[in-house]
C-alpha cells in the first residue's frame, strides 16, 4: 500500500476544512456548507439511534468521536483500505487511539438497488454505537440486522426515517436460495460462504425489522438475549425463547410478501440541538492530510516507512505547525525513527504545551526505549509515565493515555498500580468498540479471579460477525469454561501479541 494513489486523488488546489460536533470530528476537501451539513446529519443520526434504544449520552464521549475522512470517491477509499479491499465502499476502525471512519463523497454506481456512501457510513456508525451504548452481546444475524435497519435511514421534512427496505439487499432476499433459519442463527460459529454472508446481512435486516414492530416478539428477542449471554447457545436459545425457529421463518416469509412494510419517524424536535464548527485547515495540515489519512487507516512495518518518508519533507517545510508535527511524530514512531519523532513531539509542544497528541507520543517514545533496554530503574519508568499523565491532564477523558499508563506496567514488568487498573476500566467505558483493549481488560479480570467479568467482555467479540475463523475470543470463552488456566494464558498471550496498529 503506498500513497500514490490517495495523494493523485487529492487535487492540487485543495481546501479541506474541519467539521467538529459532539460525537464527530470530519475532514473533507469540501465546501463549508457541505461538511457542515453532513456533520449535522451525522449528529442527528446518533441522536435518532439514542432515541430508537433509549441510550443516554456517556460521560466523557465527547472527547473521543469518531474521526470520518471524506474521500472523493469508492475507488479513493478502496485505494487506501489496500489489498482485499476491492469491493468495499467505506470502512470503519473502533481504536482506542481514536475510531475512524472513511466514506466516499459520492458513489460509483447508480440505480435504485445500489449501495449508497451514507448507508455504510450509517451502517459502520450503527456498530460502533451499540458496542459503546451496551454491555449485551449481540448475534451475527442482528449485529448485522440492527445496522441495516438503521443504515437505510431517510432524512425526511420533519425527521429521520428508520426502518427503509434495504434495497440493495433485494437478490440475496428475494431471487437466492434462502439461508436456513438454524444456519442464520448459528452463523456467529460457521465460515460462510459469500452468498451466505450476504444473506445474514438480508435476513438479518428482515428479522430485525419484523421484530423491531411485533410487540409480542421483541418480547421474544428480549428473553433470547438473555439466554445467549448467559451462555446458552444460539439455536436452542432461540429455540426456547421463540418458541420454535421454524415457526418465526414462516412468519418471516409472509412478512417479506407483504406489499409494504412499517416504518418509524424521528421527528428532529426529539433530538438534541446540535452544534457544529468548521475551520479550514492550515497550510500544514493541507500538505500532510493525505499521510495523516494512510496513518489513521493503520500501518504495518512497510507502509509505515513509506508514509514517514513521504510525510517528512512536508514536516521539515512547517515547523511551526503544533497539529502536523503532532501527526507527524506519530508517523515517524510508527516507523521507528524515534529520534525524529521526539523532535517533531518537541516542535509541537514548543508551540502548543498542552497538545496532548504530543504529549503522549513523547511518553510512548520513552517507554518504547526504557522497555527495548529491560530498564529496571523505577525512575527512569516514572519519568516516561510522566509523560502520559501529562496527558490525561490534557484531556482526563480521552481513553488512549489511560490505557497507555496502564500498558506501562505491563511493559516494565511491573503489577499495576489500583490507579492504572481504575484508568483502564475507565478507558474500556469510552471505548468498548476497541478488541485489544477488550483482551487488556479481560486479561486483568482473569488475573484479578474475576472470571465471570472477563466472560461478559469477551462475549461480544465471540460473536462478532467479522472475527476470523479462530475466533480468538470465542476460543478464550471455551478456555475459561473448562477451567484449563494454562491454555486461558496462552490464548491472552496470542491474542495480545496479535494486536497491531492494521
Amino acid at each position: 500500500m503506498t500513497c500514490l494513489g490517495l495523494l493523485a486523488a487529492t487535487p492540487a488546489q485543495a481546501e479541506w476544512r474541519e467539521a467538529r460536533a459532539k460525537h464527530f470530528i470530519l475532514y473533507g476537501n469540501m465546501s463549508e456548507e457541505a461538511i457542515r451539513a453532513m456533520a449535522t446529519r451525522l449528529e442527528q443520526f446518533d441522536g435518532a439511534l439514542r432515541y430508537l434504544y433509549g441510550k443516554p449520552e456517556i460521560d466523557g464521549q465527547e472527547s473521543n468521536p469518531v474521526t470520518v475522512y471524506v474521500l472523493p470517491t469508492v475507488s479513493a477509499v478502496r485505494r487506501l483500505y489496500g489489498k482485499g479491499g476491492d469491493h468495499i465502499a467505506g470502512f470503519y476502525q473502533g481504536r482506542v487511539s481514536g475510531s475512524v471512519a472513511f466514506t466516499p463523497m459520492r458513489s460509483d454506481e447508480e440505480g435504485p438497488n445500489a449501495l449508497q456512501p451514507q448507508q455504510v457510513l450509517f451502517h459502520e456508525y450503527a456498530h460502533h454505537f451499540l458496542l459503546g451504548n451496551s454491555q449485551v452481546a449481540y448475534p451475527a444475524w442482528y449485529s448485522e440486522g440492527a445496522a441495516e435497519f438503521v443504515g437505510t435511514a431517510r432524512f425526511e421534512r420533519e425527521g429521520i426515517m428508520l426502518g427503509v427496505a434495504a434495497q440493495h439487499r433485494a437478490y440475496g432476499l428475494l431471487d437466492a436460495a434462502k439461508l436456513p433459519i438454524e444456519t442464520l442463527f448459528d452463523s456467529s460459529r460457521r465460515k460462510l460462504s459469500d452468498m451466505e454472508t450476504e444473506q445474514v446481512y438480508g435476513r438479518g435486516w428482515l428479522l430485525t425489522h419484523y421484530l423491531m414492530f411485533d410487540a409480542t416478539r421483541v418480547a421474544n428477542f428480549n428473553r433470547y438475549l438473555i439466554l445467549l449471554n448467559q451462555g446458552k447457545p444460539s439455536i436452542d436459545a432461540g429455540n426456547e425463547a421463540f418458541g420454535s425457529l421454524k415457526q418465526l421463518d414462516r412468519e418471516l416469509g409472509r412478512y417479506l410478501g407483504q406489499s409494504k412494510i412499517p416504518g418509524m419517524l424521528v421527528r428532529f424536535e426529539r433530538l438534541p440541538k446540535t452544534d457544529v464548527s468548521v475551520r479550514v485547515l492550515s497550510a500544514g495540515e493541507q500538505a500532510m492530510i493525505p499521510s495523516r489519512m494512510q496513518s489513521d487507516r493503520g500501518v504495518n512495518r512497510n507502509t509505515a516507512g513509506e508514509v514517514y518518508a513521504r510525510a517528512s519533507t512536508v514536516a521539515a517545510a512547517f515547523p511551526q505547525d503544533a497539529v502536523a508535527q503532532g501527526w507527524f511524530a506519530e508517523m515517524a514512531y510508527d516507523a521507528g525513527q524515534d529520534q525524529a519523532a521526539e523532535a517533531a513531539a518537541d516542535r509541537a509542544l514548543a508551540v502548543k504545551p498542552d497538545l496532548q497528541q504530543a504529549l503522549l507520543y513523547k511518553g510512548l517514545l520513552h517507554l518504547r526505549r526504557a522497555a527495548s533496554d529491560k530498564s529496571k530503574d523505577p525512575a527512569r519508568w516514572n519519568e516516561a509515565r510522566s509523560w502520559i499523565i501529562r496527558a490525561n491532564r490534557a484531556d482526563p477523558n480521552a481513553a488512549e493515555p489511560l490505557a497507555v499508563f496502564y500498558s506501562s506496567f505491563r511493559m516494565a514488568g511491573e503489577r499495576p498500580r489500583e490507579s492504572a487498573v481504575n484508568g483502564l476500566e475507565r478507558a474500556f467505558e469510552l471505548v468498548p468498540q476497541d478488541q485489544g483493549l477488550r483482551f487488556m481488560l479481560a486479561s486483568q479480570q482473569i488475573a484479578a479471579g474475576q472470571i465471570d467479568q472477563a466472560k461478559r467482555t469477551l462475549r461480544p467479540l465471540a460473536y462478532d460477525p467479522h472475527a476470523r475463523p479462530d475466533n480468538p475470543a470465542a476460543t478464550l470463552l471455551a478456555l475459561l469454561d473448562s477451567g484449563n488456566q494454562d491454555a486461558v494464558k496462552a490464548a491472552l498471550a496470542k491474542a495480545s501479541g496479535e494486536d497491531g496498529k492494521e
